[in-house]
């Protein structure tokens, strides 16, 4: 079974809702600042519909983003420190035992 694209009916490409809701969410901006930005780019919404993107694919989107971040944070093993050796010093001298 494939998986319906949530942007299916849209007219407005995914990478433009993407772009607004990140520049929303992401930055402290409002909704108008987001659209000025954006019809700096050549793209023409409103701030109404920026503001149903962010409703409507907000939660979406921040799971994408949760998941993400779990996932490359599993990549990476956690650091492990070993000491093979110790340098202690006794009545002025140094001693060295070997851990291993």
């Amino acid at each position: 079974m494939t998986k319906r694209s949530p942007f299916k009916y849209f007219k407005t490409s995914p990478e433009i809702i993407r772009l607004a809701v990140m520049l929303y969410v992401r930055f402290p901006l409002s909704l108008r600042n987001v659209e000025d930005l954006l019809h700096e780019r050549g793209i023409d919404v409103s701030h109404e519909t920026i503001r149903f993107w962010w409703n409507r694919f907000g939660p979406m989107l921040a799971s994408e983003n949760r998941r993400r971040r779990v996932q490359q944070l599993r990549a990476f093993s956690p650091w492990q420190w070993h000491v093979d050796e110790v340098f202690v010093k006794i009545n002025g001298g140094y001693c060295q035992r070997n851990l291993s």
